[in-house]
């Protein structure tokens, strides 16, 4: 049965389809028939995989399959010594990719916290009080302020009830809720007539009927997009799967030609096998895996340092390749401190410095300084006196108890010196009338100090009070004509501006006058002014904007709040430029997902979105190529955090939905740490380039020597166990250290890396083919020239071979510093850590040179110091020309991000 649209229903209409009385609420039998049929309210757990299926993941990768079959070979021919040494390498890989990779995804979880309450509700006649859960359609519930809403419902009747939405909808202040019918096609932030699960009542009381309960709510249906949201893989982790592959293919067929090469030769299978594994050892980059996990690893620290919170290893270099950050408004751009800017009060206009809470700024006029201020103090006090909400402070810290619109008001009198302390206490309340959504307004009656009258105070919607005002006072405190319509033309300038703007007006009463009617304010008033406000921009995140569009990232506003608010927001942080384009839920829903990637490139804020639209414009984007980081902090943004090649929540202010679905957390809140988290991103795919470009001419050039040795039918110039040692010590003392490499000066003045762009440009392969060439001929050339001219043993020569290919690789690595600069250029000692590592790198090729343990274990044997002199030889030359080349093309123009 399709399920009705309970606010375009009746209060009363919807209560019949539910089939329930209001008055009485379900009966015990009614509920258990409807709790079999809905089942219990709370969202259906989802299956997890185990901890022993995430680590036996980490051996599923097509390079990892080699080295297991090298193992199983080298065991077959009883090589114990090469099968342990191999196999130790992938077991070791396995566990610290098992201890690195993200925790359980745990946005489902705080989505079933966030409905675990209690709930007040009425059955058999009755009030009482359940566990949430426990909640079935059709069960009638009461709620009042500071209750947590249990699950889905459809208003009966209330007193001014307030609810932040923020969460959900993104809307920036409590929604003022009213139980009349709105049409079908009314967008989820503007049903005003229904509560939903996980929002919070700031203020007043209503009686509602549950309509939707468990999966079915809102806050279910959310779970269930956050569920369904497709882990999106980053630039890196494709590059490195389509790189993974094209070696596999190449170790594979040159495995087989070095085999089949051999065998046709007439050598024996056993030594062919082993020549085929050593191939394989060679050419595979063993420290591959471990490198991007610990270059990951220090990104984390760092952007840690920085205030950002890794949840995923891979978001580390999806930052660097981000393109567009799409970005929630409130609390994330904004401060989600309502912030009175602009008042109109006695014919002057006064601007209000500062921001937030912190009574800390000035009201300024714009014409005369030493003008009169009667009507502006009295507009002000009339905003402080006619208020129900609290500003405190609790250890140092403001906190907020009531609505953030009247806290602002607050604030904007104690700028001005004013107190609502001392102002209660020289005009004590005698009574009040509650805002109400059907009035629009507010109104209080205080005894006034030494007086023989009283004096009602009232704000409200700017229309309602014009109407209700036949004077004004001027700015000298007299009462004056009004003009209705400079005030309606004042209140539009003001509202277009994106300012929330509140009506102000004043009324003498007798003194004897105790109660307050509505009767009281319906002609008469005094009109005092207007007081504009509005969530203003974080500064700091204002900055952060512009240096994202400098270092070529757009940036796109995706709010739940108005469109009008959105866009002034959005220009005062020069989001868009000039020529801003912004368009409302209701405009996308018009749009097919062709059409919406047209729109999702053109405009720069998305307003009144609800959350699948969200999910659709990241979509829209990522089909057109870019990378797409999404920041936010409520449980709307939770689906399309997870769809975003990287999610990025509020930590201070995010709901644990919103943590649960991201890749990165900030732990101050502050969009300016995206633009430092952007930057460590970059710098860690430049310093993990630097690694791969050192790593793999190594590997090449090992494998080269193999196969050049099996087509020259000479021994092998040197064994997988040696392959393996020096693939894991030069990696573990050598390359990982790049990853310690300092940000290079132009790191934020390059355009983002383009997503299409392959790992490796034209440029570094032409360099890494080069370096393997010239190991090739260096180590075996140097290999047959030991064994023939010099009468060295096989295990001499190898020992000299493998000396050759360390210490090529020893000198490359000060030449990888940088891939366009000279070494000196970055500073010899900016990376102590390197300088280390060779220093140990070399007196581990000491040991493995001269100990007899080691000689025994790796076939090695002691060499002499010409044999030295010529390794040293071969490794200077090989630094040279590499030198040279970097230093041709700087002459040419190249460009660091064309390399």
């Amino acid at each position: 049965m399709e399920t009705p649209l309970w606010h375009s229903l009746p209060p009363e209409e919807a209560a019949r389809r539910l089939d329930t009385d209001p008055g009485k609420g379900l009966s015990a039998a009614e509920v258990e028939q409807r709790r079999a049929i809905y089942g219990l309210n709370r969202l259906t757990p989802r299956r997890r995989q185990s901890a022993f299926r995430r680590f036996m993941a980490q051996f599923h990768q097509p390079l990892v399959y080699i080295l297991l079959v090298a193992t199983g070979v080298a065991l077959y021919f009883g090589e114990w010594v090469d099968a342990s040494v191999i196999f130790g390498v992938v077991f070791i890989n396995a566990i610290v990719g098992f201890l690195q990779e993200s925790k359980a995804e745990k946005a489902i979880e705080a989505l079933e916290k966030m409905v675990v309450t209690e709930a007040t509700v009425r059955r058999d006649g009755r009030k009482l009080r359940i566990p949430a859960e426990q909640l079935v359609p059709g069960d009638v519930i009461l709620l009042q302020s500071g209750d947590k809403t249990p699950a889905d419902a459809r208003l009966l009747t209330l007193r001014t009830l307030r609810v932040d939405e923020a969460a959900l909808t993104g809307e920036s202040v409590p929604v003022e809720k009213d139980p009349e019918p709105l049409p079908e096609n009314t967008l989820l932030a503007d049903r005003r007539n229904l509560v939903f699960a996980g929002t919070l009542v700031t203020y007043g009381q209503a009686e509602c009927v549950v309509c939707a309960t468990g999966d079915r709510t809102e806050l279910g249906r959310i779970a269930t997009l956050v569920f369904e949201a497709v882990e999106i893989s980053t630039p890196l982790t494709r590059k490195i799967a389509q790189f993974s592959r094209l070696l596999l293919i190449a170790i594979l067929v040159l495995a087989a030609l070095t085999f089949l090469v051999g065998i046709s030769r007439g050598e024996s299978a056993v030594e062919m096998f082993m020549a085929a594994v050593a191939l394989a050892v060679g050419a595979i980059p063993e420290g591959l895996p471990v490198a991007i996990t610990i270059t990951l690893a220090v990104g984390v620290s760092r952007m840690a340092a920085r205030r950002a919170i890794i949840r995923k290893l891979p978001a580390v270099e999806t930052l660097g390749s981000t393109t567009v950050i799409c970005s929630d408004k409130t609390g994330t751009l904004t401060q989600n401190q309502m912030t009175v800017q602009d008042i109109r009060a006695g014919g002057q206009r006064y601007a209000v410095s500062g921001s937030g809470y912190e009574a800390q700024g000035e009201i300024q006029p714009e014409g005369e300084a030493d003008a009169p201020r009667a009507a502006l103090e009295e507009c002000l006090r009339a905003g402080a006196l006619c208020n129900e909400s609290q500003l405190l402070s609790e250890n140092g810290r403001l906190i907020l108890n009531g609505d953030p619109t009247e806290v602002a008001l607050l604030v904007s009198a104690r700028k001005a010196g004013m107190s609502e302390a001392d102002l209660h206490t020289a005009c004590p309340r005698v009574d009040a009338i509650p805002f109400e959504s059907e009035h629009q307004y507010m109104a209080t009656l205080h005894t006034l100090p030494g007086a023989s009258e009283r004096v009602i105070y009232m704000k409200g919607a700017v229309e309602r009070l014009i109407e209700r005002c036949d004077k004004a006072v001027a700015a000298d405190g007299t009462e004056t004509a009004f003009d209705a319509d400079d005030v309606r033309r004042q209140a539009e300038e003001m509202a277009s501006r994106g300012l929330r703007v509140l009506a102000f007006a004043r009324r003498r009463a007798p003194a004897d006058q105790r109660r307050l009617h509505h009767e009281d304010v319906a002609a008469g008033m005094a009109f005092l002014g207007l007081q504009g406000m509005m969530d203003p921009p974080r500064p700091e995140a204002t900055a952060a904007v512009a240096k994202c569009r400098s270092a070529g990232i757009r940036v796109k506003m995706i709010t739940g709040d108005h469109a009008l608010t959105a866009a002034a927001i959005a220009r005062q942080m020069g989001l868009g430029g000039d020529d801003l384009v912004a368009v409302t839920g209701r405009d996308l829903e018009k749009h097919s997902d062709e059409e919406l990637v047209e729109v999702a490139q053109r405009a720069s804020v998305f307003a009144r979105v609800a959350p699948e639209q969200k999910l659709r414009l990241v979509k829209a984007l990522q089909s057109r190529g870019e990378v797409v980081a999404m920041t936010g902090d409520g449980v709307n943004d939770a689906p399309a955090l997870k769809q975003a090649n990287i999610g990025v929540a509020m930590g201070i202010t995010g709901t644990d939905v919103a943590k649960g679905a991201s890749d990165m957390v900030l732990t101050d809140d502050n969009f300016a740490s995206i633009e430092a988290a952007v930057e460590e991103g970059r710098n860690v795919f430049d310093n993990l380039t630097k690694f791969i470009v050192w790593t793999l001419p190594t590997n090449l050039g090992e494998g080269l020597i193999i196969l050049t040795a099996i087509l020259a039918g000479v021994v092998l110039p040197i064994l997988p166990v040696q392959l393996l040692y020096i693939n894991m010590s030069t990696a573990l003392l050598l390359g990982l250290l790049l990853v310690f490499e300092p940000k290079e000066r132009d790191l934020m003045d390059r355009p983002p890396r383009d997503p299409k762009q392959p790992l490796l440009t034209n440029t570094l392969l032409l360099r890494m083919g080069l370096v393997s060439v010239l190991m090739l001929a260096g180590a075996f050339g140097l290999f047959v020239w030991e064994r023939s001219a010099r009468q060295a043993t096989d295990e001499q020569a190898r020992t000299i071979a493998m000396n050759v290919i360390v210490m090529i690789e020893t000198l490359y690595v000060l030449n990888c510093r940088s891939l366009t600069r000279s070494m000196f250029s970055v500073g010899l000692f900016s990376n102590r850590l390197l300088l280390g590592g060779i220093a140990a790198m070399i007196a581990a090729q000491m040991a493995m040179t001269y100990l007899p343990l080691a000689n025994r274990l790796f076939h090695t044997a002691p060499i002499s110091a010409g044999a030295w002199a010529r390794i040293m030889a071969v490794a200077l030359f090989v630094y040279m020309v590499v030198a040279a080349e970097k230093a041709l093309r700087r002459r040419l123009g190249h460009r660091a991000d064309s390399i």
